[in-house]
């Protein structure tokens, strides 16, 4: 005797042949994510249309107070779920097809199930993706700051500690199969934590003020900051890291160089101190872009004493041009405006 989810699956099939033969590609399950786990068949997730018109087959309902979703996921959803940028990456890994319109179709699906499993085991990669999720952590945790409503916090923190744990999976190489719904026990297998997390985490399910939310939030986030730091892959760049954006990036910023030198010169602490931010903000970003090594700047910053800030940032500059050549590249430098006229003319 059929259940109620094969009977569904069935009158799904039907009616995907008899009106959307050409309009649907792939409709694809997901065991993990199976409303009874007990089942082991696996249920309706979503398809993949062929045209516009396939998206008609859409819709939500209930049966027997449950609530289902046919929903579509584009080819190039399923390519951003294979580069991590999408939240279910469950619904690619453990996806299951249910119908395809063509062998082609079952192949490009494989394709890009292989992509994701290329992808999770490339060190650089997940390190890159991993700092995506600490960052917008950082990002909901900006707002639970200044919040005071429990309920808004306690929401954020919610958010802050997912966030955290999907970085934490990327270090490990992996993904949640569950989503959201397993994760202190999935990351409890894992090989790697921060120190602290999963303590951290029930805390914040038990937590009950918003200080205390805000508190742990901002430990999480710090324990997870180190773990990332300890993981970060030695002089990996992005893998298609290009120095000559670098390049141009620093033909830009090195009339910030000459700003800082220039008020370091003339003992302009605050000036100094503006110029400096500015500067240690984009040497943070290219760090990570190009996978350079850490560069502190306004750590040795000094209201009283300008000396070691200005020859950090020439140090940093230094640095910044030989990594540049040694990638091959270019810079466009000219001594006179006659030079460069005669040169782009």
């Amino acid at each position: 005797m059929q259940n109620k989810e094969n009977k569904l699956l069935n009158w799904a099939i039907d009616r995907i042949q008899k009106e959307y033969k050409d309009d649907i590609c792939l409709l694809i399950g997901n065991a993990p994510l199976h409303r009874n786990p007990d089942q082991n068949n696996c249920y309706m997730d979503y398809f993949v249309p062929a045209t516009e018109r396939g998206n008609q087959f859409a819709q939500t309902f209930i049966i027997e107070g449950l609530g289902y979703d046919i929903y579509p996921r584009s080819w190039e959803r399923l390519e951003h779920m294979a580069n991590l940028d999408d939240y279910n990456t469950t619904c690619l890994g453990y996806g299951e097809i249910l119908y395809a319109r063509s062998d082609a179709d079952k192949e490009r699906f494989f394709a890009i199930q292989q992509k994701l499993k290329e992808n999770l085991s490339n060190t650089s990669f997940m390190y890159r993706k991993a700092l995506e999720k600490l960052d917008v952590a950082m990002e909901i945790y900006q707002t639970v700051a200044f919040e005071e409503q429990l309920g808004r916090v306690r929401t954020g923190a919610g958010f802050i500690a997912d966030y955290l744990s999907c970085a934490v999976a990327f270090i490990n190489h992996t993904y949640f199969k569950y989503s959201q719904v397993e994760q202190p026990a999935e990351l409890s297998a894992m090989k790697e934590l921060p120190d602290r997390f999963l303590a951290y985490y029930d805390a914040i399910i038990q937590a009950k003020t918003a200080d205390q939310l805000r508190e742990l939030s901002h430990s999480m986030i710090a324990a997870t900051r180190r773990f990332l730091k300890k993981h970060r892959p030695a002089g990996a760049p992005k893998g298609n890291a290009d120095f000559a954006q670098l390049a141009d990036w620093y033909q830009e910023l090195s009339y910030t160089w000459a700003r800082i030198y220039f008020w370091c010169d003339r003992n302009d602490r605050q000036k100094v101190f503006v110029w400096g931010c500015m500067l240690q903000q984009e040497l943070n970003t290219v760090t990570e872009e190009f996978g350079l090594q850490p560069m502190d700047l306004m750590g040795v910053y000094q209201a009283g004493d300008l000396e070691p800030v200005r020859r950090r940032a020439q140090e940093l500059e230094r640095y910044i041009v030989q990594q540049i050549k040694s990638h091959g590249v270019q810079l466009k430098t000219y001594d006179t405006v006659e030079e460069f006229i005669s040169q782009n003319s």
